[in-house]
């Protein structure tokens, strides 16, 4: 009996068996261990690619300041968040589409580094045309409504660009009326900043769609 127990402890040995495991243990650490050194390296590159972007979009950050010194200092234009806003006043004439001398100028400067700017971050440039909430004057029968004199001047001003250098296929207009003040309308000074055309860059797929106006 004690002979027949002996035979079978032996011909079932343990250390094969936890070996075998041990072998496997160590396989299934091994995948991991690349796994998560492999989702390392992917975070890294892709950390490394935001922060090239973040320096790439902050170089045409300050060059479009730069050419905006002089403008931005008069308090004929305003920068915020990339978006330049620039007062209807040196545009346009009350109630008229048709550029001013100043304006038009102004627009010329501005096309070299925009085109930059939109170049590095790989966006189009919205122009949008804004109003104050005054009706249009009965006299003045070229534009029926707001709607209609915001579309002309983002056009106008759109058109500006592109003759001054602007791709056609970077720019496109946008009339909001006087919708989205950034004033009260209840005085002269707030309906003044409502009047203003604002340049804002803006991820490609924004432009499939339709703008009012």
């Amino acid at each position: 009996m004690f002979e027949r127990e002996n035979e079978y402890s032996e011909s079932t040995p343990v250390w094969p068996i936890f070996g075998d495991l041990m072998a496997g243990l160590v396989g299934v650490f091994v995948l991991v261990l690349v796994w998560v050194i492999g989702i390392q390296l992917e975070l890294t590159q892709s950390l490394a690619d935001e922060v090239a972007k973040r320096q790439a979009a902050e170089q045409a950050r300050m060059a479009l300041e730069q050419a905006l010194a002089d403008p931005l200092a008069t308090g004929r234009v305003t920068l915020r968040d990339g978006r330049i806003g620039i007062s209807g006043s040196v545009l346009f004439a009350l109630n008229s589409a048709e550029l001013q001398p100043e304006g038009l100028e102004l627009l010329q400067v501005l096309v070299a580094p925009l085109k930059v700017y939109l170049a590095e971050r790989g966006e189009l440039l919205m122009v949008s045309g804004f109003t104050d909430d005054l009706p249009i004057q009965k006299h003045n029968a070229r534009y029926a409504d707001n709607w209609e004199l915001s579309a002309q001047r983002a056009l106008t001003v759109t058109r500006a660009l592109i003759d001054a250098g602007m791709p056609a296929d970077w720019v496109f207009a946008a009339a909001f009326g006087s919708q989205h003040p950034v004033a009260s309308n209840q005085d002269q000074n707030g309906r003044s900043r409502n009047r203003r055309v604002e340049m804002a860059p803006v991820p490609r797929g924004n432009a499939e769609q339709p703008a009012h106006g």
